[in-house]
Order: structure tokens, then sequence, then C-alpha cells
């Protein structure tokens, strides 16, 4: 079954309050629990050595910031043996390796040592194909007919089951929107993607980012979105927690929140006409 659904990078939640009063009510915060952003996105043309992990925890719902972890030992391997160290920007949370060797196809596991505990991941850098070079715009598109819209395309690999996150920014939205999908119904076809917004203008620059991602991927990423209440369907989701594929080796229950990703990524910009 096709699956596109667009989400926020981060969910907003009711954040247009038209009130001028502010309630704030009291919650119960759970005990602060490892998050692990550790994205590691190889861009074509680009050589892909330097990469980022970042470590901070969860927090309370009306804190403005998420607490920074230091001190862990970070390390990324592939199937040969080589070592990629990770080493923090100090009292960052920020860990950094400039000689990371990104290769489609192969398989890496992750190991971070923190506060003697040993959470790990294994995942395969994952293929994608090329945004092509001709985009359209139509300037009565959206679901109204009244939005600019733009289409794109990419060539689906017809001898492979493949999986997509679309991530796409401009400057009418504070954050990117992200979408995932899967081939079943564009088996090796030039598959066309669609993205519209109320308040595009000409000369706003769009910028569109096409990952290929792993099947367990999809899978989560369309997880979170039903958790997150950004599923169309009738009937609402029960919150629940959403685990990727990190595992603390050390003390199962006390796992962390984030998945190792790792995915060859195109990217093309569109200047709105």
């Amino acid at each position: 079954m096709k699956i596109y659904k667009m989400i926020l990078l981060l969910i907003i939640g009711s954040s247009m309050i038209s009130c001028e009063d502010v309630i704030t009510v009291d919650l119960d915060t759970a005990a602060p629990r490892l998050v692990i952003d550790a994205s590691i996105d190889w861009v074509k043309g680009t050589p892909g050595n330097e990469q980022k992990i970042v470590l901070s925890t969860t927090t309370g719902y009306y804190s403005p910031d998420f607490p920074t972890v230091s001190g862990a030992n970070i390390t990324v391997t592939n199937s040969a043996g080589n070592v990629f160290t990770f080493t923090e920007t100090p009292e960052t949370g920020e860990y950094i390796c400039t000689n990371f060797i990104p290769v489609v196809g192969e398989t890496y596991q992750m190991v971070i040592i923190l506060n003697g505990e040993t959470y790990t991941a294994t995942e395969t850098l994952t293929a994608t194909p090329n945004i092509e070079e001709t985009i359209e715009q139509d300037n009565e598109g959206g679901m109204g007919g009244d939005e600019i819209e733009i289409t794109f395309y990419y060539q689906d690999d017809p001898a492979a089951t493949n999986y997509y996150l679309f991530n796409i920014s401009s400057p009418r939205s504070a954050f990117p929107e992200l979408s995932i999908e899967d081939d079943e119904n564009s088996q090796g076809n030039m598959t066309p993607e669609y993205y519209s917004h109320e308040d595009l203008k000409p000369g706003d620059l769009v910028n569109i980012r096409l990952y290929g991602i792993s099947e367990r991927y999809y899978q989560y990423m369309n997880k979170l979105i039903i958790a997150s209440g950004g599923d169309t369907g009738p009937w609402p989701p029960t919150p629940s927690v959403v685990r990727g594929n990190i595992v603390n080796q050390s003390n199962f229950n006390n796992f962390a929140f984030g998945y190792f990703r790792l995915a060859e990524v195109d990217t093309r910009d569109y200047v709105i006409q």
C-alpha cells in the first residue's frame, strides 16, 4: 500500500493560540531519557566524510531547551572492521567524525558507551535515485486549486523494493515537511511527487531532499506519524512510545529514543516562478 503522509520535523501541536491568556497546566514529568540523533546522510556529489551524532535527553513539556549529553564514547564500524570515532565538540552534545567512509550497501554498527551502559545499533547505507532536472509548477494547484504547487520526479529502481523519505523546506514553513513512501504501486516507474503551500510566492527557494531508507526505518517513521497524530484516518491514535533500532545492551529497560540511520541523499533547489 502506498503511504504518503506529510508531517513536520517537530510536532508543533497547538502552537497557534488565538486566546490572549496562556494557560499553564501542571504536568507530570518522567525521568529524563537519552535521545540519540544518529542520522548518517551521504549527499550525492560530496565526500560524506564529515558526519555528526547528537546526544540529548528528554525534558519537561514547557522547557524551551533540550539538555545536551557529554562524556560519551561513540564509534561506528563497517563490515571490514574500519572504526570511525565520533569526538564531542566540548559541552555541546555534538559528536563529529571527519574521516567517515560512506559506501552504498555497506553495513555499519554504532556503539555508544555512556555512564557505564552500552547502546548498539546496526544499519545498512541505502541508495537513492536522482531527482530529475525537470520540475513543473502549477499556480492553480493544491487541494483547493488556489496554491502554487510543484511536481518533481525520480526513477524508481525496478530491480529492488525501495523505500523513500522526502524532506522539503521553504521560507514559508517554520519546519521542513517530511513524507515517506514505498514503491509498491510505482515499481520501476518514473514517479511524480508533489509539494504545495498556500503562501508560496515567486522568488521563494524550495529545497527538495530525497533519501533512500531501509524498510525498518520506513516502518519506524510510519509508527511515529501515527503516534504523533499525523495519520489521516478516521480514528484518533492512542499515544504510545515508538522505539527505534538502538538497543541498550546493559539495561534493556533503560532504552534510548532515536534511530541509527544511514542514507544516500539527492538534493535539488527550485525557485518559484
